[in-house]
């Protein structure tokens, strides 16, 4: 387990972007006025100095905790910290995860107490490092002796979007129960799927765009036909199977057609030809997902839900002045209004993990460690910065502020994502320096030359060994 220590911060950048605290908008003054400073992002410290983040979410049944890169230690830590404190003293039931729905099932299992402290590597360890570990092994311990236990779900496609065979898999092995006549469907789908799998969004997507256009409409139709047939035989299923195996294997296969869906859009946007926010297929299943997770829990489940930044935002995203997606914070806005809660997670200064396409890597992409410029005029750290904030661990709601002067950007890796910020988030969390994760685990680059993988007509070492019908995944993953 990392270091927890606080004190790993260089304090070099601090001192290079903490800000000095001295005039700013009235925003500033409003957000220096309300903030509240933590003592630490220890998750095994006590939690009394998070009480402030009581008052601002309110009633809220869903909580979002952002982060603006994936793979900072100190986000990591701070969302573990939030959960505890939501668990603990606010009677939150439920983590969702941006991490595969179709996985997420068994995964809930482990939570639960299922199987050995082993098996949360052999579930999770082909997936990319996101962050999952500190908080699933605490809550497998809280769950041991908690009165409400807290379940785990997760919300996202299959993969990362790098594979439909974690969906797909096992809707095979229901049909096969409750439906063999359906199977060739699932089964000529899957054919075809595994020619172009990869370990995430950032690999399929290309091996996915090699494949002759007959054999991606092929696809589409399969899966379109699939879900039709699911849904029209609902009540013969449910009789046979049960209601809580249809609505697992429904939604399994709406995460197929919405990952095939976002391999288009993807493809068409590179192009240059993409439709108005054709990217919002993903967006749109993950707030799908959390909503499936609060019709299918007790009423009165709360849900705490870490994902990135742009994900749980509530305004639309917007790249180069093109609307590009409708997050999935957007959809859970106007669902449920003020039941959703986005927190966004940001720093003033440190360094942060820039990500760059590279197809012969393990994931699809590369992670420099980048150091951080300065925060930018009209952004939310420059705000936190010149409200005197920038040094410490800063919590403050962003509901209910009125007049001119808020935030219009706000840190995204090494960039910024332009939306009004103000409209887009609830609350901030904001640490003074960013830090890279040093336990990522996936470099070097250890994929093999692209002549010799799937989308080329080859098949790949990565993609040796047998498929597991259960759960869509190989019997041999990189060493």
């Amino acid at each position: 387990m990392p270091d927890r220590s606080h004190d790993r911060n260089r304090a070099e950048d601090r001192e290079r972007n903490s800000g000095g605290g001295s005039g700013g908008s009235p925003f500033t003054g409003r957000l220096r006025d309300r903030a509240a400073v933590l003592e630490t992002l220890d998750p095994d410290a006590p939690l009394d100095d998070l009480e402030p983040l009581r008052a601002l979410i309110g009633d809220a049944r869903v909580v979002a905790l952002g982060e603006n890169s994936h793979f900072i230690r100190e986000f990591g830590l701070a969302r573990e910290r939030v959960l505890r404190f939501l668990v603990q003293r606010c009677g939150f039931t439920a983590l969702a995860f941006e991490f595969g729905f179709s996985e997420g099932v068994a995964l809930d299992a482990w939570v639960q107490g299922a199987g050995t402290e082993e098996d949360f590597d052999r579930q999770t360890g082909a997936a990319i490092p996101i962050g999952l570990s500190g908080p699933l092994h605490w809550l497998r311990r809280y769950n041991r002796t908690a009165t409400l236990p807290v379940r785990f779900a997760g919300v996202d496609v299959p993969e990362a979007g790098g594979s439909l065979l974690p969906a797909l898999a096992p809707v095979a092995e229901y049909l096969r129960e409750v439906d063999p006549d359906g199977l060739p469907l699932v089964q000529d789908a899957m054919k075809i799927a595994d020619r172009f799998a990869g370990a995430s969004m950032a690999l399929a997507a290309p091996a996915w765009s090699r494949l002759d256009t007959a054999e991606q409409d092929a696809l589409s139709a399969l899966l379109t036909r699939l879900r039709t047939r699911l849904r029209a035989m609902e009540p013969l299923y449910v009789e046979r199977g049960g209601r809580w195996e249809y609505d697992v294997a429904l939604h399994r296969a709406e995460a197929a057609c919405h990952t095939d869906h976002q391999f288009r859009a993807m493809a068409e946007l590179y192009a240059g030809r993409g439709a108005v926010a054709d990217a919002s297929a993903r967006e749109v299943f993950m707030a799908d997902s959390v909503r499936w997770l609060l019709d299918h829990t007790p009423p009165g489940t709360r849900v705490v839900l870490p994902a990135h930044n742009a994900h749980i935002q509530r305004t639309p995203v917007f790249f180069d002045g093109r609307l590009t997606s409708l997050p999935m914070g957007h959809h859970l806005h106007h669902a449920l209004g003020d039941d959703y809660f986005a927190l966004a997670m940001t720093s003033v200064g440190g360094h942060t993990a820039e990500m760059h396409l590279d197809e012969d890597t393990t994931f699809g992409f590369r992670v420099e460690d980048t150091p951080l410029a300065p925060p930018e005029p009209g952004s939310l750290e420059a705000a936190v910065a010149d409200a005197g904030l920038g040094s410490g661990i800063a919590l403050a709601g962003l509901r209910g502020h009125q007049g001119p002067g808020g935030p219009d950007r706000i840190r995204m890796h090494s960039g910024y994502l332009h939306t009004p910020v103000l409209d887009a988030f609830d609350g901030v969390l904001s640490v003074p320096a960013s830090t890279v994760a040093d336990d990522l685990g996936f470099w070097p680059p250890r994929r093999p030359p692209r002549s010799a993988r799937c989308g080329d007509r080859g098949r790949s070492e990565r993609q040796s060994g047998s498929l597991d019908s259960r759960t869509g995944r190989r019997g041999v993953r990189p060493p």
